[in-house]
């Protein structure tokens, strides 16, 4: 565009990060690394081993396939330099294993070094969640909280938590990066904020990766050995991921305009609501909505059924009475796949053949269920005319963290299940 400052009739300027401020081809633009940490005396030197025991995991209250996988991940981040550039450790943990907990133990490893850590997480409503619970489970620790309109964007502090687009603001600022939900919008394939994300480390410092869905790259390069990693292929609670029923059905274009579910549809959520289940429905846009929900309204009299998507301005009010059981039934997009627990619930997903729902979708709305101590099998459907790859692949990578758990030991009994 045409530029005052230079005179310039086409000055050049990068879109992708106008809400940091706008930076054209003429300005300077200065970035300076971080003075490395020190030590603090009394304190292991990186390279020292560390157990589950005697690295500092008791007090965080873990379970044993928690503890498993910090102790691992611990064991990397304590390991002498190997290569050029930061490290990379992959913590594949199912949904609802407690991820969070996980990186407690870790943070304080390189936080008792004297050394800067980051946590980056996608949504601006995940930071919200997770600033009192890091502010509490690190009371003596500067925490600084960037997000889109924070006021805490030039604090400078030994802990930050930030969406991932506030990563542009640091280069080779920190010890230990944290990048949870790294297979989630907008992080996933955006080459901008993966590149923002590999300057904010140093270069002997450390990625910690959280994902339940890690993308097919990370998964290659762990099956074949070239990324460290942990599975936590078990919840809190010790009992098997509902693994999803496949129900035949017509598309939801099709119900809407012949006004009618099928039957096996019907007789599904009828079993959950029976059963006094929370019943998430996910279909795959946004327009069909409405027309679903005044669909199902009326094939479930006296139920209270809503609907949201990103769209929605009321979306978390809607949210907040779904969890409260105000609202019985939610048909909503894949805005809900994540980052939402619901106690006792039953997941639906209509259209599970339709292109906009892959492996990591499915899983993820799948994931949804079970979640809570008192209801740990739940339902899954998946719901569609015809049987694809994606729904194939998300129904055995299920089964095959359920087989697993069960082989390390860390499912209850079957007896208890």
């Amino acid at each position: 565009m045409p530029c005052a400052a230079c005179g310039l009739a086409a000055c050049a300027y990068c879109e992708a990060c106008l809400a940091l401020g706008r930076s054209r081809a003429c300005a300077l633009l200065l970035r300076s690394a971080a003075q490395g940490g020190v030590p603090r005396r009394g304190e292991a030197p990186r390279g020292t081993a560390l157990t589950p025991t005697g690295g500092g995991l008791a007090r965080w209250g873990l379970s044993v396939a928690q503890s498993a996988a910090a102790a691992a991940a611990l064991a990397f981040l304590a390991r002498p330099p190997a290569g050029v550039g930061p490290g990379r450790f992959l913590l594949w943990a199912v949904t609802g294993a407690g991820k969070t907990e996980m990186i407690f133990p870790l943070l304080q490893h390189t936080l008792d070094r004297g050394g800067r850590a980051l946590v980056a997480t996608p949504r601006r409503d995940v930071v919200l969640e997770l600033a009192p619970r890091l502010a509490k489970a690190f009371p003596d620790t500067s925490l600084a909280t960037l997000y889109g309109g924070s006021d805490e964007r030039w604090k400078d502090a030994q802990l930050t938590l930030a969406t991932t687009h506030q990563l542009m603001r640091f280069y080779q600022g920190f010890n230990l990066v944290i990048i949870d939900e790294l297979d989630a919008f907008p992080y996933h394939n955006d080459p901008m904020l993966a590149h923002a994300a590999a300057s904010s480390c140093k270069p002997d410092g450390n990625f910690v990766y959280l994902s339940a869905t890690p993308p097919a790259r990370l998964q290659r390069e762990a099956a074949q050995g070239k990324l460290t990693h942990a599975k936590v292929p078990v919840r809190f609670h010790r009992h098997p991921l509902p693994v999803p029923r496949l129900i035949k059905m017509v598309t939801v274009a099709e119900c809407i305009r012949k006004r009618n579910l099928p039957s096996a549809l019907k007789t599904n959520i009828q079993i959950s609501l029976k059963r006094d289940a929370q019943v998430f429905v996910f279909v795959t846009r946004i327009a069909q909505i409405e027309a679903f929900l005044n669909l199902m309204r009326h094939t479930f009299p006296g139920i209270h059924i809503e609907g949201t998507s990103s769209q929605d301005p009321d979306r978390a009010s809607k949210v907040t009475a779904f969890r409260e059981r105000t609202i019985r039934l939610l048909v909503t997009t894949t805005i809900l796949e994540r980052g939402v627990t619901i106690p006792r619930s039953d997941v639906f997903i209509l259209d599970a053949d339709n292109g906009l729902f892959d492996e990591a979708s499915l899983v993820q709305m799948a994931g949804r269920a079970g979640r809570s101590m008192d209801d740990p099998a739940g339902r899954v459907v998946f719901a569609s005319s015809r049987r694809t790859r994606s729904q194939v692949k998300a129904v055995a990578q299920i089964r095959r963290m359920n087989t697993i758990a069960r082989r390390k030991g860390y499912l209850h009994p079957p007896s208890q299940t």
